[in-house]
């Protein structure tokens, strides 16, 4: 490659704009794409938001189990800002995207994503401590260690997020500007570029692998020791109290998880990037949606604090 055409193709890189094919191209599906992903963006706000002033609020819920999941609901909050409104934005207007913005938007969601898996982990951790060792919950889950496991979630999420967007800036882009996807991620940008991409898919596999192996292999540790505890309790109502506290958190860790992963092992083929870009819906858009009520419904702190909340508002 001559310097020439280097510097054009280094040149153009800094100017691209990409375009995001989305859903669908077809007129008449625009409006109810737009409607459907507006309900689930609106639930997913005001359930988050919602629930995050239901914690800050009542004093009730200052625990330690509930600021990890204030931070669940903040980040689930943030990382569907991130594309949401841009993709509602693509069913009215023009679905292009500015290069800066999409590296922009990739950093952003792998920072918040990558953030959730350890929060989910810290989350993990806490149930252990509550069943298997109650009585050093207050001192071994002090607000200083809680902020600790909170921080270095975020570290690690920032870290991960660096690591994906700064090789993704390496890259040149040069024969095709067009993202089978309805946001920038990862793996549909790799299949753009023109220069080498090995560096970036080990990294990405390397991060990946990281994030799965030390929470999949934590969360698998801390509900094996929770789950050998409960069978030790002689009652059935204790076992029962036991298990309803960890139910919520194990149901969004396998909808978190589970769809994650069936996401990203469909979208690294290329011919099953189109499968991949819808199986992401349910991972990107619905489990935010979700959680807030997986949470709520299920709790009885929660909904007892949204009664008094509520009487306290109204009357």
């Amino acid at each position: 490659m001559t310097p020439q055409k280097r510097m054009t193709l280094r040149n153009t890189s800094l100017v691209l704009e990409f375009i995001l094919v989305g859903f669908s191209e077809q007129a008449e599906l625009q409006l109810p794409l737009f409607l459907l992903f507006l309900g689930i963006y609106m639930f997913t706000v005001v359930g988050n938001l919602g629930l995050m002033m239901l914690i800050a609020l009542n004093s009730t819920l200052h625990t330690p189990m509930y600021f990890f999941l204030f931070d669940l609901s903040f980040i689930d909050l943030c990382y569907s800002c991130v594309f949401t409104p841009k993709m509602l934005s693509d069913f009215a207007s023009g679905n292009t995207i500015s290069y800066v913005g999409c590296m922009t938007q990739l950093f952003f969601f792998c920072f918040f994503v990558n953030s959730e898996c350890y929060v989910l982990v810290s989350m993990a951790c806490d149930r252990y401590v509550a069943i298997c060792n109650p009585l050093r919950y207050t001192v071994t889950m002090s607000p200083q260690v809680c902020s600790v496991l909170v921080s270095g979630s975020y570290v690690m999420g920032f870290a991960g997020a660096m690591a994906h967007t700064g090789n993704m800036l390496r890259l040149t882009f040069c024969d095709s500007n067009i993202i089978n996807h309805y946001l920038c991620e990862v793996l549909p940008l790799l299949q753009l570029s023109c220069s080498s991409t090995r560096i970036n898919e080990l990294v990405f596999f390397i991060v990946v692998g990281v994030i799965i192996t030390i929470s999949s292999i934590s969360i698998f540790i801390s509900y094996a020791l929770i789950l050998s505890n409960i069978l030790r309790i002689p009652s059935a109502e204790g076992r029962s109290k036991a298990f309803s506290t960890c139910g919520s958190h194990i149901i969004v860790v396998a909808l978190f998880f589970g769809s994650g992963a069936f996401t990203y092992s469909t979208t690294y083929f290329p011919g099953s990037m189109h499968d991949g870009k819808f199986a992401s819906v349910f991972y990107t858009n619905v489990v935010p949606m979700l959680n807030p009520l997986i949470y709520s419904l299920r709790n009885k702190d929660v909904k007892l604090a949204l009664g008094k909340t509520l009487k306290r508002v109204l009357f």
